[in-house]
């Protein structure tokens, strides 16, 4: 991969998780600071990524790996997501702002796959090579946090009093322009399916998988992905605008450490995976959720910030060891003729029906335990989403039949 190559696809990454990173995060404060929004309001502009993963599939499937260069699609999708974002930073109210979310995370969610897309078909060995460009997103997400904590002050009291936080849309807006316009300068990624092959919805969906679930254990695996998502939704949704609650100082930039430790516990990955097995793996993982969730439950702005930082910095654990594993145990289960479609099947599940339910619980909660002065019984809110992880946990250990699973890294 020549250098100019690998600049490109790098900043492509960059680009693509600064703008996840730079409006994503602060949603739910935003909501509730400026729309007023209330937590089942807040839950439907969450779900908005739910949504997206379902029908993404749908877009590349019948569009990009049929009739359009990648890039040329990928170029399209943010240049008209950039004017979505730029309508919801004018939105002054939620039924103004929820069409515009919505249609922008549909257009979106397919941006994913196609970076990956598109970094894969210029790779000669992407085993090797991929890491070295992904990792400029999980940089771009991180970076996107900091500009807004600490460059332009936005997690300030003054700041969210001023309505400030709605910057967050202008920045993302000019940011996914420029990747729209970069996007036709990349490297051509034409059509790999013939158009006039007949297309199956249900392999586009990853539907074609569903044999796989015979397996028992892969079964077990299935339902207890899906079940992890909805308290893995508490903290997309309510990790910021509880932080911020609480009086937290530069609570967007402190989460970035979460993306910096799923870094340091990515590479750790290999070695817990030989060291502890799979389903252990896993079980650390879970057990991370639970934990976090306690220590946010317990801790506080004042002396007890020290909890609310290791919660954060258990991202790491709770999103490699459970969604990077299962991605590798689904690929080693599937068989070179199911892979695609497994994957299809488990992001549909996770990211689809699994954080759908998740996002609606934990508005539903958080409108339970909302005090009469606009503020949050929080420790009631976090046991929740402990609880119900810690039961999906004991579940899986209990049912889940240990077995050998190769990490390939």
């Amino acid at each position: 991969m020549t250098l100019r190559l690998k600049f490109q696809l790098s900043f492509m990454m960059f680009l693509e998780f600064f703008i996840w990173g730079g409006w994503f995060v602060t949603l739910g404060t935003y909501m509730g600071d400026n729309l007023r929004a209330s937590g089942g309001e807040i839950a439907m502009a969450f779900s908005t990524q739910s949504w997206g993963a379902i029908i993404a599939p749908l877009i590349i499937g019948i569009v990009a790996d049929r009739y359009f260069n990648a890039e040329r699609i990928l170029g399209v999708l943010h240049l008209v997501g950039a004017a979505l974002m730029y309508q919801m930073y004018q939105s002054e109210a939620f039924s103004d702002f929820y069409p515009y979310v919505l249609g922008y995370m549909i257009l979106y969610m397919p941006t994913l796959a196609l970076v990956n897309s598109i970094s894969f078909r210029q790779m000669k060995d992407p085993a090797k090579e991929f890491s070295y460009v992904r990792v400029f997103g999980t940089i771009g997400w991180i970076t996107a946090g900091l500009i807004i904590s600490y460059v332009f002050l936005w997690d300030s009291v003054e700041a969210r009093a001023e309505g400030m936080l709605r910057n967050t849309f202008l920045m993302v807006a000019i940011a996914s322009g420029v990747l729209g316009l970069f996007s036709f300068t990349l490297p051509k990624t034409p059509p790999k399916v013939d158009k006039d092959e007949k297309i199956s919805i249900s392999s586009m969906l990853g539907l074609d998988a569903l044999a796989l679930l015979k397996d028992r254990n892969f079964l077990i695996f299935f339902i207890s992905s899906i079940l992890i998502c909805i308290p893995l939704a508490f903290y997309y949704q309510n990790a910021n605008p509880f932080l911020a609650e609480i009086g937290m100082e530069n609570p967007t930039g402190k989460m970035t450490i979460g993306q910096a430790s799923e870094v340091v516990f990515m590479l750790l990955l290999p070695f817990f995976f030989k060291k502890f097995g799979f389903k252990m793996t896993l079980i650390f993982g879970m057990l991370a959720w639970t934990v976090r969730y306690l220590l946010f439950a317990y801790g506080d702005a004042g002396e007890l910030a020290f909890m609310l930082l290791i919660g954060i910095a258990l991202h790491g654990i709770c999103y490699d060891f459970f969604f990077v594993s299962g991605q590798i145990y689904t690929d080693s289960k599937a068989g070179e003729k199911f892979k695609s479609s497994a994957q299809g099947l488990i992001t549909l599940a996770t990211y689809g029906v699994g954080m759908l339910i998740g996002f609606w619980v934990a508005g539903q909660i958080a409108d339970e335990f909302l005090r009469p002065d606009g503020t949050h019984t929080w420790e009631q809110i976090w046991m929740y989403p402990a609880g119900f992880a810690l039961v999906v946990m004991i579940l899986f250990a209990i049912f889940f039949k240990n077995e050998q699973i190769e990490y390939k890294s």
